[in-house]
């Protein structure tokens, strides 16, 4: 079984959702025996933003743009030969960094991880299982304020049109408003993941 981890906040240490995908991979660590792993850290070496690319062969051209062509072939990849990948994702401005959107331009690719047909489109990379750890300043689940939620809203969107449903979100809400309520948070969303037995239900 392979997992592919990405991290996207630029926090480092003080971070809620690198400390939390960690312990998302932990967990997969000691219930799946031979894991392989993968991981990608956005923030420390991210993606260049999205920019038509050639798409066939790589010979003929000018060095880096075949360096960018074949990195971006490298991600897509390593994404299909995921069977579950742990997503990093912290709120930022209602939506999602724009590292990790880079990220989704790389693996959104027309005929490779959906296509286009009479009935409307349809996902090609199907069977994965994705967990989001999502990390935000204020709340935002279940309140007034669920429609400013473009974070969470938009990674299940692009997901499901890639043809992957089985996608679970664990958050860590309100970190913004003060220590004790980012200690109890970070808490809650521990036990979800300790208490979710995640390997087991792949």
């Amino acid at each position: 079984m392979k997992l592919l981890q990405l991290d996207s906040s630029p926090l480092g240490s003080h971070s809620v959702t690198r400390e939390l995908g960690a312990a998302v991979v932990a967990q997969w660590r000691r219930e799946q025996p031979g894991l392989s792993l993968s991981y990608l850290d956005l923030a420390a070496d991210p993606l260049p933003h999205w920019t038509p690319l050639p798409a066939a062969s790589v010979e003929g051209l000018a060095p880096e743009v075949r360096t960018e062509v074949e990195r971006n072939e490298a991600v897509l990849q390593e994404f299909l030969q995921a069977d579950v990948i742990v997503i990093g994702a912290p709120m930022y401005n209602f939506g999602i960094p724009s590292q990790l959107k880079a990220w989704v331009d790389r693996v959104a690719v027309a005929g490779r991880t959906f296509r286009y047909t009479a009935q409307g489109p349809e996902g090609l990379a199907g069977g994965k299982r994705v967990i989001v750890v999502s990390g935000r300043g204020g709340f935002y689940a279940g309140t007034p304020r669920q429609a400013a939620d473009f974070q969470e809203s938009y990674l299940r969107e692009v997901l499901n049109f890639l043809g992957i449903t089985d996608i679970e979100f664990i958050r860590a809400e309100g970190i913004g408003l003060g220590p004790e309520q980012r200690s109890a948070s970070l808490a809650a969303a521990h036990a979800q993941i300790a208490g979710g037995a995640l390997p087991q239900a792949a």
